[in-house]
């Protein structure tokens, strides 16, 4: 055991080359102290310390300890600087300061166009460079730090001008020349990282055989808009990946649709086919997004469509459900001759060529009909493929969240009830139509899609309400809740989300079967 006089010696030796030694270690809020940078500080200040200290030198640990015990005491040493502070810098040229830079950043974010920082007035020379108590000790504003980074998240979300109160100048928030805003920053990569996508994505389309397997990797995360119609097509089997050969299949195929309107459309009034005519009219004006749907011309294009299916399937035969289906496809193919409107829910065909419509038309059938192949158990008698799909829906949620399962079915909700138009409709009675048109990049990149990854999307759907579902204590209000849930102001952001926890629940449970036992 080594006395006190052998353990006072060992904290006087010169740390500097001691290995393991402890060095000065300081975060954002509290940067080394230089004392050339506060030579102004040093000498208006009357205190002198008690024991004489080296320069950049700790003698002894218990010096040590005093010196960096503002790391954890935010009290004394702070108002200490901030009394040395207000001796050294004259108050009224600071706040001078301080509502010249608020003022110049309120102009910046009411124009457009980056505005010159003006030159400093004669009387304000002295603080036309940042005093050296404010580059060298944060500590004196260790505040702005903070709230310039809460305040720069707000301001790239928020267009309203910041409101500052009167305190320190914030040299952040001075725009230097030359030098974009974070928000612009963060735009410009974005932009950068889709044409780099859309670069990539057209390359793959104009090889002589586009990879097909490549196409879907890279489609899973969405699918730029000036490509989507020709990726659709490929993904959806609807043209070949021989370059060479899509002009004379798209050809073909269209002349064989047109040839099927003029073979059994005229049939419609036929009285084997008046039921199945007359319910594809009444449901078409129901379907969404209404300014599309009440167009004279594209009542007809989708009454077209969906009995010459419905003829060529008797199967199955026209479902209600099946009419939802067609839209997707429609809206994507016809956005591909209106560039400059932005909202799809908002499509005027008037203005696209009548030839075009006709193609845009046939197109929709054959990739409408590639689709349905692959779900038409469905929409067969009794629409088995449906009673099985909720079914698996209702034991996966017990898996996932056993407390959501126990609700629902604590409050006799039957997932039948709520899940059963999910399935029908592929969620599009559930979510704005540009989402659907994002999680359809997705459905096609899939290895069946729309049949089997759809199941577990919906699940993760369901329990991403979870917190709304055990609020509510009724049968009533749960249905309700589960049948008009609150996606109107759903973007891209959340339907990637939502594809990533249902990929997250298939990687754990599609090739776990045993996870279905209770």
């Amino acid at each position: 055991m080594a006395s006190d006089g052998a353990r006072k010696q060992f904290w006087k030796r010169s740390t500097s080359k001691v290995p393991g030694s402890i060095q000065h270690v300081y975060g954002a809020q509290h940067p080394p102290f230089d004392p050339l940078l506060h030579s102004t500080l040093l000498k208006s200040t009357p205190k002198v310390p008690t024991t004489p200290v080296k320069a950049k030198r700790v003698s002894t640990f218990q010096e040590f300890e005093s010196n960096t015990s503002d790391a954890w005491d935010a009290g004394e040493d702070d108002d200490e600087l901030l009394a040395m502070a207000a001796q050294s810098l004259n108050t009224e040229v600071v706040m001078e300061t301080a509502h010249r830079v608020l003022r110049n950043h309120s102009q910046q974010q009411g124009r457009p166009a980056p505005q010159q920082v003006p030159t400093p007035e004669p009387e304000l020379q002295p603080v036309a460079e940042p005093p050296p108590a404010l580059i060298g000790d944060l500590r004196l504003v260790k505040s702005v730090s903070e709230s310039h980074t809460s305040c720069a998240a707000e301001s790239a979300s928020d267009p309203v001008p910041l409101q500052r109160s009167q305190s320190l100048p914030h040299s952040a928030t001075v725009t230097l020349g030359g030098m974009p805003e974070p928000s612009t920053l963060g735009s410009s990569a974005l932009s950068e990282r889709e044409a780099s996508r859309l670069d990539k994505f057209k390359q793959l389309l104009a090889e002589p055989n586009t990879d097909l397997e490549e196409l879907r990797k890279l489609s899973w995360s969405g699918i730029p808009k000036p490509v989507r119609p020709m990726t659709w097509k490929l993904l959806s089997g609807y043209l070949p990946a021989n370059v060479e050969r899509r002009p004379a299949t798209l050809q073909r195929k269209q002349k064989e649709y047109f040839a099927f309107i003029e073979h059994y459309y005229d049939s419609r009034n036929d009285e084997v086919h008046q039921d199945t005519y007359r319910q594809i009219h009444i449901d078409i004006p129901r379907m969404s997004p209404e300014a599309l749907i009440l167009q004279p011309k594209v009542t007809e294009i989708f009454e077209r469509i969906l009995f010459i299916w419905a003829i060529r399937h008797p199967a199955s035969g026209y479902v209600q459900g099946i009419n939802d289906l067609v839209t997707p496809f429609f809206v994507v193919f016809i956005c591909e001759y209106i560039v400059e409107e932005e909202d799809v829910d908002r499509l005027n065909i008037s203005r696209v060529p009548a030839e075009v419509v006709r193609n845009v038309e046939a197109d929709t059938y054959w990739c409408m009909s590639k689709l349905l192949d692959g779900i038409q158990d469905n929409y067969t008698f009794a629409q088995p493929g449906i009673q099985m799909k909720v079914k698996m829906l209702e034991e996966l949620v017990s898996r996932i969240d056993e407390p959501v399962h126990q609700h629902l079915d604590q409050h006799e909700v039957r997932y039948l009830q709520f899940a059963f138009r999910w399935m029908n409709n592929l969620l599009m009675r559930e979510l704005p139509l540009h989402c659907t048109i994002r999680l359809w990049d997705t459905y096609q990149s899939e290895p069946e899609g729309f049949s089997h990854f759809h199941l577990y999307v919906c699940a993760a759907f369901l329990v991403r309400w979870r917190k709304e579902i055990l609020e509510e204590r009724d049968f009533q209000e749960l249905l309700l809740f589960l049948q008009n849930l609150p996606t109107a102001c759903w973007g891209d952001e959340d339907i990637s989300l939502l594809l990533a926890e249902a990929y997250r629940l298939k990687f754990a449970f599609a090739d776990a079967p045993n996870h279905y036992k209770k």
